[in-house]
């Protein structure tokens, strides 16, 4: 059966309309892959078939299948991803100053947010019949949709950058994808990704342009405004970390529908967080002409120097009142270090861009002391040691005397009390 609840692909540029049926993944009018598609749906039906109770208890994103554009007979390829907890982080919120909440998503199956597009993708390409399927990734996308391709028993290739941390190449080997690692950046991987789905005919599950994969990501949003709601309060402020804008797109839709059909009753501003080496969502969003297409940052999940999603993000932070800023590799290390020592939640560097963003925002006026705020970590702190090194420095080696650890305590702490 066709997807009732589906209505059309179209085009962000031209708004020209294609059968959502098909496979395509951007609009042939327009060069390359600028003509970015959007799913819209008929929301009729989505309400009518959506019989989920919004009570808090969400086992995975398959609790919304009534808006994922899967077909009613589609064999569902899941891992049991979303359904991440949101948390209370009164440390967190002392040391800032401002209520802040956190959403990990880095306790996805695979460690990363990606899977909630990772499982989209995969059951799309087997209920086309495609028995391969692609990527491009800097590393969590490679290894979310290596272990969904494993799961679903398709054959996976993936591209990535030559840099890319081993750490992450070694979680597609693991679930028996063919890695190939690019001599170049991740825009010329991507690039290459494309050019041999075109040849090949293999399926490509690049969020960028696979309209389908934002469709997962917007899982979040559903959860947030479920959890907001619960909660008794909707968040001031969503934060997100930007590489190809899809991921704060889809979060923004994803609220924005549930506030549309009235099952929560306000929506937060998004804001959207770079890395001063990779701005080109930032740099479009408040009309910079000094674009640089190469990106140099850290957080290697978001260096992206040519985003294609950059119109949906645009978009979602313009819609929702909100706006972007950058931080520097230095302020996102201080910023994973800053959410493990305070919440015991150990994130990657992307992952902790959004907390740096808060920061950041605080500090120059756009959120303010009496505001909530959510921030959404996007991947495990096992995706990246090295960089967790850097924020922490070594561990302290001592010698196995009792002597080296009364140095360094005793001085500094109370001798106990005798009986």
């Amino acid at each position: 059966m066709a997807m009732e609840h589906v209505t059309t692909l179209e085009c962000t540029i031209c708004e020209r309309e294609y059968d959502p049926d098909q496979i395509i993944y951007t609009c042939p009018e327009h060069e390359g892959v600028k003509g970015i598609l959007e799913v819209t749906y008929d929301y009729d039906v989505i309400h009518d078939n959506f019989d989920a109770d919004l009570d808090g208890r969400i086992s995975s994103q398959w609790k919304y299948e009534a808006f994922l554009p899967v077909d009613d007979d589609a064999d569902v390829v899941t891992l049991n991803e979303g359904g991440t907890d949101l948390f209370d982080a009164p440390n967190l919120s002392e040391e800032l100053g401002v209520e802040t909440l956190v959403k990990d998503d880095g306790r996805n199956p695979t460690g990363c947010f990606k899977d909630r597009a990772s499982s989209i993708a995969v059951t799309k390409a087997k209920h086309a019949g495609r028995d391969i399927i692609t990527c491009a990734s800097t590393g969590n996308a490679a290894a979310s949709l290596s272990g969904y391709a494993a799961r679903g028993g398709l054959d996976c290739r993936i591209f990535v950058p030559g840099d890319a941390p081993s750490g992450k190449l070694a979680q597609p080997l693991v679930y028996g994808a063919d890695v190939l690692a690019v001599n170049g950046s991740y825009d010329e991987a991507y690039d290459l990704s494309v050019e041999v789905t075109d040849e090949y005919g293999w399926y490509n599950r690049n969020a960028a342009i696979n309209p389908f994969q934002v469709e997962g990501k917007r899982t979040v949003g559903h959860e947030l405004a479920e959890q907001s709601s619960v909660r008794g309060e909707v968040p001031d402020w969503v934060v997100f970390s930007m590489g190809d804008g899809c991921t704060i797109a889809g979060a923004w839709k994803g609220f924005r529908e549930f506030y549309d059909l009235d099952y929560v009753e306000d929506t937060p501003k998004m804001l959207g967080v770079q890395a001063e080496g990779a701005s080109a969502i930032h740099d479009a969003f408040h009309n910079h002409d000094d674009v640089d297409e190469i990106a140099t940052t850290l957080a290697d999940s978001i260096a992206v120097g040519r985003p294609r999603n950059t119109i949906k993000a645009c978009r979602a932070l313009e819609e929702s009142g909100g706006t972007s800023l950058l931080v520097t590799d230095e302020e996102i290390l201080e910023a994973e270090k800053l959410l493990g020592s305070t919440e015991g939640i150990y994130t990657e560097p992307a992952g902790a861009t959004p907390l740096a963003g808060v920061k950041r925002a605080l500090e120059e006026g756009v959120i303010d002391a009496d505001e909530t705020v959510v921030v959404n970590s996007t991947g495990f702190g096992l995706k990246d040691t090295e960089s967790a090194k850097r924020a922490t420095g070594d561990v302290v080696r001592i010698d196995p005397e009792i002597a080296e650890v009364e140095q360094r305590y005793d001085a500094a702490e109370p001798a106990a009390a005798d009986d």
